[in-house]
This record gives structure tokens, sequence and C-alpha cells, in this order.
């Protein structure tokens, strides 16, 4: 859950805020200090007016409360960055290796697409791939959580476990059934829920080359293009569909890896930019 923003803390330890309070606060006792009491009293209290009345302004308008907000994105959108980057130094290196190329080629084409239509914006939809490298990252990390999962777990092993508490099940008396058929329950549980991990695998070995593969195409499309609109013939939306129904499905079929920080859908930055709110 989202952590609620004070907007009066926020707005009085503001720098611009601060230092003049200080400053009134340091004459204030300089002059009492110099026998000028009055003085330092009439200081103090006026910037303690002062200090009110901002207090009681500034907070709530709607201008310093975007400012805030924007202000607190970008610092999440830097702690996603750096917890990221320290993910990817956990991976093994084809997994870095992936996802190296996929950063670089990302650069390459905005570089390309500067270059050769002489802008210096680069378009919204294209911008999307900035959003796509961050959920390949996510992505193969629950992929190598779920591979390294089913390689400590042998399926052979429940499903025997399974069959010989069945055969105990019909010779066992009340008392006993009662805790092999809670025995059942645990393991018919642990091999459901391998089921699910192992869908999640193969959606994701899909999703992640999909992904590639689309910055491949944008790439080519990017090299090859004769004019701007040649890009406008580029599926983003498929691509950006897909990403958020494979996102939808791993909490569905395995919530023991939606857990994870970067899937928390309060925590992630949307696919599309935000271009109006940036705009404001």
């Amino acid at each position: 859950m989202a952590e609620k923003i004070n907007y009066y803390w926020e707005a009085f330890k503001e720098p611009l805020n601060l230092w003049p309070l200080l400053g009134i606060l340091v004459a204030a006792a300089t002059y009492a200090a110099n026998g000028w009491e009055m003085v330092g009293g009439i200081i103090l209290a006026s910037g303690l007016g002062l200090e009110a009345l901002y207090l009681s302004t500034i907070p709530s308008s709607g201008f310093y409360k975007r400012v805030v907000e924007r202000r607190r994105l970008r610092k999440l959108a830097e702690q996603r960055r750096r917890a990221r980057e320290e993910l990817i130094k956990k991976f093994d290196p084809r997994e870095r290796e992936a996802v190296e190329y996929l950063r670089w080629l990302k650069e390459q084409i905005y570089s390309n697409y500067k270059r050769f239509t002489r802008s210096k914006e680069i378009p919204p939809d294209i911008r999307t791939l900035d959003a796509m490298w961050e959920r390949f990252v996510d992505f193969l990390d629950v992929y190598r959580r779920c591979k390294n999962h089913l390689r400590a777990f042998s399926r052979q092993a429940i499903e025997n476990q399974i069959a010989q508490a069945e055969r105990n099940l019909q010779t066992a008396d009340e008392k006993t059934r009662r805790v092999i058929e809670n025995n059942l329950q645990i393991l018919r549980g642990r091999l459901a829920e391998y089921e699910g991990i192992q869908r999640a695998v193969k959606m994701l070995e899909a999703q992640l080359q999909s992904i590639e593969n689309f910055f491949g195409l944008v790439n080519d499309k990017v090299v090859t293009m004769s004019s701007i609109d040649s890009i406008s013939s580029i599926d983003f939306n498929s691509i950006l569909s897909s990403i958020e129904m494979t996102r939808s499905l791993l909490e569905e079929t395995a919530p023991m890896m939606a857990a994870l920080d970067a899937l928390q859908r309060e925590e992630s930055p949307p696919l599309r930019p935000q271009v109006s709110a940036e705009q404001r």
C-alpha cells in the first residue's frame, strides 16, 4: 500500500522554508542576547506568524501537492532503478547477457531514430521500450526463481507419496484416516502448485522471447524506415497487452511469485508513459 503523503511536513522541511526560519530564530536570539529582548520578541513573533501563514496555505494548494507527488514518483523510480540494477547483478552470466543486450539494443533504437529523423524527441510509443525492458528484467527474475524451484521439486516423489497414502487410506482406522486425509490434501496442494509453476515457466519463456523479438522488430523498422509513418505500422498495443496479461496470469497461477516487489501493481510504473502528467 502506498504511503500517505504528509503535505504539511513536506512543506515545513522545504529548504526555502527552513533557511529563512533558521535566520529568524538566529536574529531573534542575537537581539535578545544583546539586551534587545523586545526587538527579539517582535522578530520571533513575526517569524512564527509568517510560518503559520505559510503552513496554512502552501500544503493545501493543488500546485504544491503536484510538485510533491512528482518528487515522490521520481524518488520511487530511482529506488526501483537501483533495486533492479542490484537484481541484475544476481543473474547468471547468460541471463545478464540477455538483459544487457536488450538495454544496448534499446539505446541503439533511440539513437538511430534521432539520427535518421533529425528529431530530438523519441515518440511515446517507442519510449515504452523503457518499461518493456524493465518488465523483461522482472519476468526473467520470476522465471529463474520458478526454474530453481522446479529443480528442487521431485514430482515423481510427490506422486508416489500420494499413491501410497491412497492405498493406506483403504485399510486405516478412523483416527488414522483423518491424518492420512490431511496429508493427502497437503500433497495434492503441492502437486497443484508444481503444475501452476510449470505453466508459469512456459508462459514466461514465451513472453521473454516475445519481448526480445519485438525489440528486434522495432530496431529493423527504425534502421530501414523510409519515413516516420512506417513506425506507426508497429503494433505496440499488442505487446503491451500481452505483457500486462502475463503479469495478471502470474498473480493467478503462481501467487507465491506474485509477492515479488517488481510485480506489485501499486508500485510498478505504467507501461505507457504518463505524457499528460509530465506536461502539467
